[in-house]
C-alpha cells in the first residue's frame, strides 16, 4: 500500500498555467524521488567505488559517498536500456556534488537491472529508484545545485526530488517539449548527446498520454562511467 504521507514527492509543472500530475500512487500533481533504501546492506560510509566497476552490487548506503570525481577530468554515463544505449555527458562543472553521487551509484551497479516507473508523453521518463515503486532511494539526501543550472532541453538529465534540497538517486529525461519547459526547480547534470536523441524519442513513443508507467516496460540494464 502507498502512504502519501510519507512517499516524498515532486511537482513538474508543465508549460504555462497546465500542470501535470506525476504522483508515487498515481494519485496527485507530483512525481516522487524517496528517499528509503533500496536494498538491505549499507556500503562503507567512508568508500568511493573502484573506477574500473569492479564493486560489487550496492543499493543501500549510510550517508552521501565523499568526493570521488576528479574534478580535472570528464566523465560520460553509458545507458543501456532494453530500448537502446544512451550517451550522457555529465556536467560536474555545474553540479558536481550529482555528478559525484551519480557515478559514485552507477560504479556500485545501484541502476543495473532496474526499471523506469514513469514516463510520460512528450514531457520525461523517470527512473533510477530500484524498488520501481517511486519511493526508492539510495539512503542518503543531498542539496539541490541550482546556481549555474542552464535551460532545459530534449535529452537533458535532472534529479527528480521531494522538495528543495532532497536528491537521492532517481532522476528523469526530459523526453519532450512539455518536459523542457518545466521550472528550473531540479538540478542538471548530464545531456544526452545529439548521436542518441533518436533514443530519447524512443523511449518517449512508450510513454503514456498520462501519468503512469511506460505503456512497455523501459529498463536500465546497465550504467557504465567513462572517465576522460
Amino acid at each position: 500500500m502507498c502512504d502519501v504521507i510519507r512517499t516524498p514527492r515532486l511537482i513538474l509543472a508543465l508549460g504555462t498555467a497546465a500542470a501535470l500530475t506525476l504522483a508515487a500512487c498515481g494519485d496527485d500533481s507530483t512525481a516522487s524521488d524517496g528517499t528509503g533504501a533500496g536494498g538491505d546492506t549499507p556500503a562503507a560510509a567512508d568508500g568511493c567505488a573502484a573506477a574500473d566497476g569492479s564493486a560489487t552490487k550496492v543499493t543501500a548506503f549510510a550517508a552521501a559517498p565523499p568526493t570521488c570525481i576528479d574534478e580535472a577530468k570528464t566523465y560520460v554515463a553509458t545507458i543501456e536500456t532494453n530500448n537502446g544505449t544512451l550517451h550522457v555527458e555529465l556536467r560536474d562543472d555545474i553540479a558536481p556534488n550529482t555528478v559525484n553521487s551519480f557515478v559514485n551509484l552507477a560504479r556500485y551497479h545501484y541502476f543495473d537491472g532496474t526499471t523506469c516507473h514513469r514516463a510520460i508523453r512528450n514531457f520525461v521518463v523517470q527512473c533510477g529508484d530500484p524498488t520501481a515503486t517511486g519511493s526508492g532511494g539510495p539512503g542518503y539526501e543531498f542539496a539541490d545545485e541550482l546556481d549555474k543550472i542552464e535551460p532545459y532541453q530534449i535529452g537533458s538529465v535532472a534529479m527528480a526530488n521531494a522538495g528543495p534540497n532532497t536528491n537521492g538517486s532517481q532522476f528523469f529525461i526530459i523526453t519532450g517539449d512539455d518536459g523542457a519547459s518545466l521550472p528550473p526547480n531540479y538540478t542538471l547534470f548530464g545531456q544526452v548527446i545529439a548521436d542518441d536523441l533518436g533514443v530519447v524519442t524512443t523511449l518517449d513513443g512508450l510513454a503514456n498520454t498520462a501519468d503512469g508507467p511506460p505503456l512497455q516496460p523501459i529498463d536500465i540494464v546497465k550504467v557504465s562511467i567513462d572517465e576522460k
